[in-house]
């Protein structure tokens, strides 16, 4: 029996929520700390507190997001015919102001040498919204949405792409000074996105020198890009002060978990062991807590969440949203791998979440948004579909 769309719209959906309830509980036993009581009047600065709400307001954006028809993102489709009443036009233009804001001194918020977040205050709760996560998203939506605009026009050089690589250049550019590892995610992707849109393959060919010698220069230039190169070429030169030695640290924690793990809550790595076990590094502690049934179950979830996204993918018949979804998809799938590869040591260290899963706020919202956006691609061609199919009968 063949799912519809519908249902499997809504398996995804399950699939994320059941990645932030992981989340949730890891970030819970990751925090917790044996010799300090909670303190009730000052419930939100724990957190796994924090990560509790986040994850239940991540779940209604989720759910609100996924009521929006997906086409109101589009150029000329949906309720939404000129280009400057468009939301898309305003999510890039908004996230190249945040982008731009958070890197003056006072108004941007510097955390491990990196000023990378605005402070944000949503009720009790304070979070630290990180504007690339935005820009990520916002391209996401707005290369599909320009593509499908130009049609055949694509194709062209001067027509389609230089102005489409100059603004992805141009958000990439202001990303890249503080942020080197998500400006190359989200140069990555968004240029995947334009090439399966219909860009003509060698044009990606003519910026590669520049892009080359951009990427070396921001790596030399950089004592702490330097660092993070050589801790990973010589693993044994690592200290409490190098990056190598987190790595050295989750590799412990992975190995020390064996097939069951040591149980919830028995692991020892989060006791000042491994520094950002909450985020970048939160897969070691489920590791090192439920051993390999439980990284099996994770990788599960992860692989589950793209087989379903390219059946949406397929079954999608309309350009836009097929992009789009092909976008989310990609997105998610790329940055689970990497968060992956950093954590068990086949890539340097970088500052990538693992989506869902590691604490904080912009990044839950915004990819439980995403999320919505692919539920309701699932649940738009369904219903076209059950249209199509009755018209057709009839």
């Amino acid at each position: 029996m063949e799912l519809s769309n519908k249902t499997i719209g809504n398996m995804i959906a399950s699939l994320a929520i059941t990645l932030m309830a992981v989340g949730v509980v890891f970030v819970f036993s990751a925090s917790a700390q044996i010799d300090v009581e909670y303190d009730l009047s000052k419930v939100f600065s724990y957190p796994e507190i924090r990560q509790i709400f986040f994850a239940l307001v991540s779940v209604f954006i989720l759910f609100g997001v996924s009521l929006i028809n997906y086409k109101v993102f589009a150029f000329g489709e949906g309720r939404v015919k000129k280009w400057f009443l468009n939301p898309t036009v305003y999510l890039v233009l908004i996230s190249i102001g945040l982008l731009a804001a958070v890197l003056i001194p006072g108004i941007g918020t510097e955390i491990n040498y990196a000023r990378r977040w605005l402070r944000l205050p949503i009720g009790p709760v304070t979070i630290n919204f990180q504007p690339s996560e935005l820009a990520k998203w916002s391209l996401i939506i707005f290369v599909p949405a320009v593509s499908v605009l130009l049609g055949e026009k694509i194709k062209s050089f001067s027509k389609a792409f230089i102005p489409v690589c100059l603004l992805i250049g141009f958000i990439v550019g202001l990303i890249v000074i503080e942020d080197f590892g998500t400006a190359v995610f989200v140069a990555f992707v968004s240029l995947v996105i334009f090439f399966v849109a219909g860009a003509k393959w060698w044009h990606f060919l003519t910026p590669v020198p520049i892009l080359v010698i951009a990427f070396a220069f921001a790596i030399i230039s950089s004592p702490e890009r330097m660092e993070r190169l050589d801790s990973f070429f010589h693993p044994d030169s690592a200290t409490e002060q190098t990056s190598g030695y987190q790595v050295k640290q989750s590799l412990i924690a992975i190995s020390t978990g064996g097939i069951v793990g040591k149980g919830l809550g028995g692991g020892i790595s989060k006791y000042g062991h491994l520094p950002e076990d909450t985020t970048d590094f939160i897969f070691a502690i489920i590791a090192e807590e439920l051993g390999f049934v439980g990284v099996c179950f994770i990788i599960l979830l992860f692989v589950s969440f793209v087989i379903l996204g390219i059946i949406i993918i397929c079954r999608c018949d309309e350009a836009f949203g097929k992009l789009v979804a092909f976008g989310i998809v990609l997105a998610i799938a790329f940055q689970a791998v990497i968060n992956l590869g950093v954590v068990t040591k086949l890539l340097p260290t970088k500052g990538i979440a693992l989506p869902l899963v590691s604490a904080g706020g912009s990044h839950l919202f915004l990819t439980a948004a995403a999320i919505g956006v692919l539920v309701n691609i699932a649940h738009t061609c369904d219903v076209r579909g059950k249209g199509a199919g009755r018209s057709k009968s009839e």
